[in-house]
């Protein structure tokens, strides 16, 4: 893999529309380069008998079985409530909206 050149980089930001200085470039072609050179030495690792995966073991899933249980009334609910309307809760605008 070749390295990345500081013409390369300036033609990146420019396609992504990022202003960079000379100095940003500079630094940022360097450490384009480390993580390139880190991608290298990934590949020459992975074989293609081992499979790519996400996580180092099998996941399995954790989740529950969902089974219908005793539930709260309206009225139980808005027990507890600092404010309500009868059949909802009350709560202060967060956008600054009345309605």
């Amino acid at each position: 893999m070749s390295e990345i050149s500081a013409e390369q980089v300036a033609h990146l930001a420019n396609l992504a529309r990022i202003a960079l200085t000379e100095e940003e470039i500079e630094h940022l072609t360097k450490e384009l380069g480390q993580i390139m050179q880190a991608v290298e030495q990934v590949n020459q690792v992975a074989t293609p008998d081992v499979p790519p995966t996400s996580h180092p073991i099998p996941m399995q899933n954790v989740f529950r079985d969902d089974v219908v249980g005793n539930t709260l009334t309206a009225e139980e609910a808005l027990a507890g409530a600092p404010e309500s309307d009868g059949s909802r809760f009350v709560v202060s605008a967060i956008l600054g909206e009345e309605q």
